[in-house]
């Protein structure tokens, strides 16, 4: 070599590639291998504490289907697992009991609510969003200051408007005070602050005025924020006990949570029927959110995202 050729440079060996390394590059770095196998253990590690803490959310649903399988003198041990199981307790709720109609009752009930309300919270949710009007942010804390308002405390002047309106033990009295809540349209407008404007924008050069621009093209766009409403609602309605028990005061008229309360009488309760009751009720809202779960966390999340 002479003295006009430039050093060649240090050769790079499969070790000094691994571990980060040439020669006489400094000092030597952390092993991948060593790092790889750290993040794997953190993961692992991860894993486990995401599952003990699911299967301890999940032991009170376990005790429940397990009791539904007993006897009534059985409930009266403790035993995770039943000894002679049987499905009486699920036989009785359907048959000695009007709990189907307590079902349909629910079912329609949170069916209307949910479509009423993605339809009225997505169209607030848009003006709150896009429309400047005066008073917007002013009207916009004030719909949101509504839930520091508790029910109990709105109870009296809702029943006296209710019973004014002849609307006590109607399906329709009971639909629209679950109407139009604050959850719903605040999630519905910071989806719609996240979506650009430029398709707002193209939309108005086609022509489109402020409700086909909504319906045609923002509302297809919020998918994840109407399967988030959607859960909520639909669980919110089929879960409501307060407004259910003080407005719909004939059996005919029952819901689901109305009907568990019968399970309950003043000396003694019906534990494997209660329980059967309870599994059966609790169905519905596992096959809302298995449907509309890959989109629930986005909705809720991009709440936070823009506002």
């Amino acid at each position: 070599m002479t003295a006009l050729e430039p050093e060649a440079p240090p050769q790079a060996t499969i070790e000094n590639l691994v571990t980060g390394n040439l020669a006489g590059s400094g000092p030597p770095a952390l092993a991948i291998p060593g790092r790889a196998r750290s993040e794997r253990t953190i993961r692992i590690l991860a894993y486990v504490a995401m599952t003990g803490l699911a299967l301890l959310y999940f032991i009170p649903f376990l005790w429940t289907v397990s009791t539904s399988l007993k006897t009534l003198p059985e409930t009266a041990y403790f035993s995770l697992l039943p000894h002679h199981p049987t499905v009486q307790a699920y036989h009785d709720v359907w048959t000695k009991y009007d709990f189907a109609r307590y079902i349909e009752n629910s079912a329609g009930l949170s069916i209307a609510i949910t479509m009423i309300t993605l339809f009225v919270a997505g169209m607030g949710g848009y003006a709150f969003a896009r429309l400047h009007f005066p008073g917007r942010e002013i009207l916009f804390f004030a719909v949101l200051a509504t839930l520091m308002v508790p029910d109990q405390l709105r109870l009296v002047p809702i029943y006296e408007m209710l019973v004014k309106w002849n609307l006590i033990n109607t399906y329709a009295g009971y639909v629209l005070i679950k109407l139009g809540l604050a959850t719903s349209l605040f999630l519905m407008r910071q989806y719609f602050l996240t979506i650009p404007r430029d398709l707002e924008e193209a939309a108005k050069l086609d022509g489109a005025g402020f409700f086909k621009t909504f319906w045609r093209v923002m509302l297809p766009l919020a998918g994840p924020a109407l399967a988030a409403v959607t859960i909520l609602e639909f669980q919110g309605a089929w879960n409501d006990f307060f407004w259910a028990s003080l407005l719909l005061q004939t059996p005919d008229h029952y819901t689901v949570q109305i009907g568990l309360a019968q399970f309950v009488f003043q000396y003694h309760t019906e534990w494997p029927r209660l329980m059967a009751a309870s599994v059966i009720a609790i169905a519905p809202i596992v096959i809302v959110y298995l449907v509309f779960q890959r989109y629930f966390v986005a909705g809720v999340a991009s709440a936070g995202v823009k506002g």
